[in-house]
């Protein structure tokens, strides 16, 4: 079992940063693979990013691409999401979650393939 608990959510202006970190608990956080979402009021959970175990791949929708970033120390057991040239449009709850797949060499981008969830983090871009 992995327990995920995000954090660095906030309010923020537009055009600020804010880095988000997802802390895990247990020894196998380094074999999994890594994702971020986003969710609004009366919307679908919507993947953000994702990485491998080893933060050799990572990928991003396209609406986030060239603003945020996502890492992984896994020495930390800790996956960060640095959010750059915020919008009003990314307001939402931020998840983390973990892919329990071991070593899987794949980004996995489909909320249906992540096994655990963090509890969620707002972040509130104002304009």
């Amino acid at each position: 079992q992995v327990q995920l608990v995000e954090s660095g959510g906030g309010l923020v202006q537009a055009g600020g940063s804010l880095r988000l970190s997802c802390a895990a608990s247990g020894r196998t956080f380094r074999s999994y693979g890594m994702g971020w979402f986003r969710q609004t009021p009366g919307k679908e959970r919507e993947f953000v990013a994702a990485i491998t175990w080893s933060g050799g791949s990572t990928s991003y929708t396209d609406s986030v691409k060239g603003r945020f970033t996502i890492s992984r120390d896994n020495a930390k057991n800790t996956v960060y999401l640095q959010m750059n040239s915020l919008k009003p449009e990314d307001t939402a709850v931020y998840y983390c979650a973990a892919d329990r797949k071991i070593y899987n060499i794949r980004v996995v981008t489909s909320p249906s393939e992540y096994d655990y969830w963090g509890q969620g983090t707002q972040v509130t871009v104002s304009s």
